[in-house]
């Protein structure tokens, strides 16, 4: 969790906190306040650098006094367990989670508590991902490592790709697992929900919706009205460590996904604040 040291690391970095929710809602106990990025790969991500390895993204989330963090690989989640253990005793709490493509190529962001919820949900992902080599002069290798980052395996699969599920089956099955379904970046120019769609399905049952790590809420409630009603986000999106992120400011009381609904919501003395770069 995030101390009184932590603005210094922040203005250190260039950033600054901007807060987009109702003060009176905040906690203002500071050890309730943290400071995550939900959205991050490893380098089981063909896409990634070969540095996202459990050690270096840890000793960089916590030099940016980082208390949170979630690993998101493309399809998998085989290496969320190397990132957890490696955290052990840093002081910062890792969730479990998957950057699933649907079969719409939107990108959703799925998140879960434990490790187990996690792992059942690559098995329902790779029951609906193609069977199809990777072809690693194209996309890169997916390396699966332990929490040192020694290699153990490479996932010959090819993960960057789409499932058959729709986005309405991964928020629902997600939600049966005891999870949380946020679409990612979703004005980028691909693999998301506003520009593949056009528009966010009424009735998605969503708790927050994440903008491109760069986007400015006011920006792109300007350009799509809509979005007013809903908690935006932002996360790193890292594919490298220089793009790991304090990207939101929570008041929650511990690191789950139950407190992280809360927030969004800004229910109950919970709430979010979005962290802006200078």
């Amino acid at each position: 969790m995030v101390g009184d040291g932590s603005a210094n690391v922040i203005a250190d970095c260039g950033f600054r906190i901007s807060d987009f929710g109702n003060s009176q809602f905040e906690i203002r106990n500071p050890q309730f306040e943290i400071l995550a990025d939900l959205h991050l790969h490893t380098v089981l991500s063909p896409c990634a650098e070969v540095e996202m390895i459990p050690p270096l993204i840890v000793r960089r989330a916590r030099e940016l006094g980082l208390g949170l963090i979630a690993i998101t690989d493309h399809n998998a989640a085989a290496n969320c367990e190397a990132v957890m253990r490696a955290a052990e005793g840093s002081g910062l709490a890792v969730l479990p989670g998957m950057e699933v493509q649907t079969s719409e190529e939107v990108h959703v962001v799925c998140l879960f508590d434990t490790l187990e919820q996690a792992l059942t949900w690559q098995g329902i992902v790779f029951n609906h991902l193609p069977d199809l080599p990777n072809p690693e002069e194209t996309f890169g290798a997916q390396f699966v490592v332990d929490a040192n980052g020694e290699y153990i395996r490479t996932e010959t699969r090819l993960l960057i790709t789409s499932t058959d599920l729709t986005l309405n089956d991964v928020v629902q099955r997600v939600r049966q697992l005891g999870g949380l379904a946020i679409p990612a970046h979703i004005d980028r120019p691909m693999a998301s929900l506003l520009v593949n769609l056009g528009f966010v399905p009424p009735g998605l049952d969503v708790p927050a919706l994440e903008l491109f790590r760069l986007t400015k809420p006011a920006e792109a409630i300007a350009q799509w009205p809509e979005l007013a009603r809903w908690p935006l986000i932002r996360a790193g999106d890292a594919h490298r460590l220089s793009e790991i992120t304090p990207a939101l400011r929570l008041h929650i009381k511990e690191p789950t996904l139950a407190e992280l609904a809360l927030a969004f919501a800004h229910k109950d003395g919970r709430s979010f604040a979005l962290v802006e770069r200078q």
